[in-house]
């Protein structure tokens, strides 16, 4: 059938399929992140002793894991030109001070700024101020999950991830590790 002139056609875009194990990906992030968020609530809340540093030494071990997957990806594309918004950005300063008061004497330590930077130099860094900041940037692409965007939350994951959270979750790890073997091994501490 040929259309006239002054004929309506219209013509829908197919959506983009959306690929199945970026959707499987983006369910396992989810799950990873709330875990690594619960864990981090249980340590500030206190009263764990020495279990709170086991307890995050395994799930920065096993976010570092998922970010690992992320970083090994083809960049995710989201499918609008701009993020959508999220909502408020829940609030993060009461966390991070409950978390300096449970590392007290051990919440800072040093760390290697950029290793490929001509003069990587030495910098000091927070526990606290690291994992409150990795659960705003995993709460950040939660919200757009929980809001059925799941393409969009696996983008901000691996954005955050390569800008942020990834280098975060890796030094408080190694903070972490170290903090232990210092308890198992009864060698003092900062």
């Amino acid at each position: 059938m040929r259309d006239l002139p002054g004929d309506e056609v219209s013509v829908t875009a197919a959506p983009t399929p959306v690929d199945p194990t970026a959707l499987e990906l983006a369910d396992e992030m989810a799950v990873a992140v709330q875990d690594f968020v619960i864990a981090v609530e249980r340590v500030a809340a206190g009263g764990l002793g020495d279990s709170a540093i086991a307890l995050l030494l395994i799930h920065t071990s096993e976010l570092a894991a998922h970010g690992a997957r992320l970083g090994a990806l083809t960049d995710v594309v989201p499918e609008g030109r701009y993020e959508p918004d999220t909502g408020g950005e829940p609030e993060v300063d009461d966390l991070r001070l409950r978390l300096a008061e449970v590392f007290s004497h051990a919440d800072r330590y040093n760390t290697i700024d950029d290793p490929y930077f001509p003069a990587p130099e030495i910098v000091e860094s927070s526990l606290s101020d690291d994992l409150s900041s990795i659960v705003t940037d995993l709460n950040h692409g939660f919200g757009h999950y929980a809001a059925g965007r799941p393409i969009e939350a696996l983008w901000w994951w691996q954005y955050a991830y390569l800008s942020s959270w990834g280098e975060d979750v890796l030094n408080a790890h190694a903070a972490l590790r170290s903090m232990i073997s210092h308890i198992r091994l009864d060698l003092e501490t900062r």
